[in-house]
């Protein structure tokens, strides 16, 4: 099944509510953990912000939407993370695979292609955040390389994140 899966960029015609539900889909285990995360709850608006605010890219199973991601390149500072704001990390988020998908590479894939498409743009590190309690991404993260760099507490969420981040 994950052959069959094509990984593109996003094109501005895609349709917004199937990905703001595949977030909410993805991200409902983490909403039940109690942490608030944007994509457990945020609206088809914030969903097209959010993917217009980098370099989105979507995977298709069957004419439909089953994964995405956004690379954010480095803007020149003004994030409120000290990490983000330094010349030439990168970031992604707003990164989602559909639950029955889970755990058969995809995600991966999808880290993969981010790593090539940030150092091809000329970042020397790719980064994220997650809620420090969510122990499993943590791991996961780290398996692929991942290390730790600092916490952040975003007023947008419930929780502290960490912020995680791998040498290109």
């Amino acid at each position: 099944m994950i052959d069959s899966i094509t990984i593109r960029p996003f094109h501005e015609d895609d349709a917004i509510p199937p990905i703001t539900r595949l977030l909410h889909q993805a991200y409902a285990p983490l909403a039940a953990m109690n942490l608030r995360y944007t994509a457990t709850h945020q609206c088809d608006e914030v969903t097209r912000s959010r993917l217009l605010g980098g370099l989105p890219w979507v995977a298709e199973l069957d004419d439909e939407i089953v994964a995405t991601v956004t690379l954010y390149p480095y803007t020149g500072g003004g994030s409120g993370c000290s990490w983000y704001d330094t010349s030439g990390v990168f970031s992604f988020g707003q990164f989602a695979v559909r639950t029955d998908l889970q755990g058969r590479g995809l995600g991966g894939k999808l880290i993969t292609l981010m790593e090539n498409e940030a150092s091809a743009l000329g970042a020397s590190e790719l980064a994220l955040d997650t809620a420090e309690g969510a122990h499993h991404l943590i791991r996961w993260y780290e398996k692929l390389g991942f290390r730790f760099i600092e916490h952040m507490d975003w007023s947008s969420t419930n929780y502290r994140s960490v912020i995680l981040s791998k040498t290109l």
